[in-house]
């Protein structure tokens, strides 16, 4: 099938606009019965592009789903901004801040102290829980 350039009419603004070959096609292949009514900058005005100035979710009109529930370590009402799943655990933000230090940089101090220690022999000692607990103690930087 040849597609060629035809002129059509703004429903809007009454200006003509051209409705290219290549547009065509494209209606073509996804199988557009209609052809288009508003020329661009009439169709950019109708869905408001151009007035909103933020991005993200929010700025298209879409709301973060948020969920109450209740805190599985400490019991407390939280929100979370997820549907939780059933046998997940769901933690408030002080209870998963908490959970989540020893992983970053203690356990991590720790490993790295313990092979000191052992002078980098191929052997892992495991490391003394004194050196545990003041490695957990030790204010992440």
């Amino acid at each position: 099938m040849e597609f060629l350039d035809r002129l059509l009419t703004c429903a809007d603004c009454g200006g003509e606009f051209i409705f290219t070959a290549g547009e065509q096609l494209f209606f073509f292949d996804k199988q557009f019965k209609n052809d288009p009514k508003r020329c661009k900058p009439c169709k950019s005005k109708r869905a408001g592009v151009g007035l909103k100035t933020a991005t993200g979710p929010a700025a298209a009109g879409l709301s973060r789903t948020e969920t109450r529930t209740e805190c599985s370590e400490c019991g407390i009402e939280t929100t979370v901004p997820f549907k939780p799943t059933q046998g997940r655990p769901v933690l408030c933000r002080q209870c998963f801040k908490v959970k989540r230090a020893p992983t970053t940089g203690a356990l991590v101090t720790a490993a790295a102290t313990a092979e000191m220690v052992t002078g980098g022999s191929g052997e892992r000692a495991a490391p003394s829980a004194e050196l545990m607990a003041a490695a957990a103690a030790a204010p992440l930087a």
